[in-house]
């Protein structure tokens, strides 16, 4: 029994249907059908990468041109239709490489083997005019509106963003998060690179850190041998500098209570150099057993993976850890452009409520810390209520902590990175990362240290 060929633009399809309609999480959704599908050749991986997540990012923009189109409108256009065609205006506008005849006939095959052959004339009418007219599409004149339309970002998160930020940077962060980056990868050792190139990958230094290096080229992470084995993990340079600010010491016993994928833990333990303990815990047995997977190949034995929900006190940790490592559960916004559906998902109470929960999360897991221990608290957001905010709030409600300046672990960082990170630290000494400003995702960190 032969397997039937395997269209990408149909599995594009059921990738865009899985994450707007059923909720579905975009990178995890694109990682399972690329898992199930690995034999199909890396061009038509490509493909599917590329117009899967490129549909998602510019969603906004593509109903927003199908909208001045098309007699039906998107939100009462069937699913399957709605999300076809939102892929086909992708290809039409951000893909030359694919001719416009090519996009429409595919488009209406589609169509029709989903069982909507009445329709067929409808989709090609659409695509065919949105192909003529693409030059003529006319944006709104507010410089909110058009940034939200051109960027595929609802309002409330550039009214968020633009008092805090001002309009020119969150410009230059939405370019960023609609810009390919490279992955980054931290490397246990200096032979790394060295070994990936010799497994065809592209591996450049990124800017801030001596071991952080910047790969593309490759098919698949499974595929490389240097990954099986542990030789390096895959974790951006944000990550890092937590890390870094930690500065875990000799035999220091570390405490990371939200820990799942286990980047951060893994990194701290090696950093100890085999000495102390890492306990990296996180809610679901699930999320366990992905930081245990990351151990295994790591071969570390000075980490262990324990199931504990940071909300509930845990008398037997009671000033027991000399750091604790607090990166929260957060909105997402600072790595939009590698969760490009967060934004569509995110509202602006579910985020006034994360903030709300991060706080009851501090007040818990703050009293881990022995006196003259360091309670490090990060997000990857960009959104001054679950940072700055907390931070301040945090610091008024528990006088025993006091806020540790991150300007203090610099030493070891490439000069470089020494010059831009220090603009990004404020006088208070938080270090507020922005996507497109800085070599990195959205990232906030910050260091409160407990008086003796």
């Amino acid at each position: 029994m032969t397997n039937k060929p395997v269209s990408e633009r149909e599995l594009v399809l059921g990738i865009l249907l899985e994450v707007t309609e059923h909720g579905g999480y975009s990178h995890l959704v694109l990682r399972d059908v690329l898992a199930k599908y690995q034999y199909l050749g890396k061009k038509e991986r490509a493909f599917i990468t590329r117009v899967s997540e490129g549909t998602l990012e510019h969603m906004m923009e593509l109903d927003y041109i199908l909208d001045q189109f098309s007699k039906v409108k998107v939100k009462k256009m069937k699913p399957v239709i709605r999300n076809l065609l939102r892929s086909a205006v992708y290809q039409l506008k951000y893909m030359d490489s694919v001719p416009d005849a090519a996009v429409c006939n595919e488009s209406v095959k589609l169509a029709v083997k989903k069982g909507f052959g009445s329709l067929r004339g409808f989709v090609n009418g659409v695509l065919r005019n949105v192909a003529r007219n693409l030059d003529k599409v006319s944006y709104p004149e507010d410089p909110v509106d058009n940034l939200s339309i051109r960027y595929s970002m609802p309002r409330w998160i550039l009214e968020l963003w633009i008092p805090a930020y001002g309009m020119e940077n969150v410009e230059r962060m939405l370019q960023s998060f609609q810009e390919e980056q490279p992955l980054v990868i931290r490397c246990r050792d200096e032979n790394v690179p060295e070994h990936l190139r010799a497994e065809g990958v592209h591996a450049e230094p990124h800017p801030y850190l001596p071991y952080a290096w910047q790969i593309s080229g490759f098919d698949y992470l499974g595929g490389l041998e240097s990954f099986r084995n542990g030789e390096f993990s895959v974790q951006d340079i944000s990550s890092m500098l937590v890390g870094e600010t930690a500065d875990p010491q000799e035999n220091d016993y570390v405490i990371d209570v939200c820990a799942a994928p286990g980047g951060k833990s893994i990194h701290v333990a090696e950093k100890l150099g085999g000495s102390g303990h890492v306990e990296a815990r996180d809610l679901t047995l699930y999320k366990v057993g992905m930081i245990e997977e990351n151990i295994e190949r790591t071969g570390l034995l000075n980490i262990e993976a324990v199931c504990q929900d940071a909300l509930v006190y845990d008398e037997e940790s009671r000033e027991k850890a000399d750091i604790v490592i607090a990166d929260l559960p957060c909105s997402g916004l600072g790595v939009l452009g590698k969760k490009t559906d967060l934004k569509y998902k995110a509202t602006k109470q579910g985020v006034d409520d994360l903030a709300q929960m991060q706080r009851e999360m501090l007040d818990v897991v703050c009293r881990y810390v022995k006196p003259g221990g360091k309670l490090l608290y990060s997000t990857c957001t960009v959104n001054p209520a679950e940072n700055e905010e907390n931070v301040q709030w945090f610091l008024e409600t528990h006088p025993e902590f006091e806020l540790a300046d991150l300007r203090e672990c610099m030493e070891q960082w490439k000069p470089e990175a020494c010059e831009e990170l220090l603009q990004a630290v404020s006088e208070a000494g938080w270090l507020q990362l922005l996507p497109g400003i800085h070599k990195s995702d959205g990232f906030f960190i910050a260091g409160l240290r407990k008086r003796k």
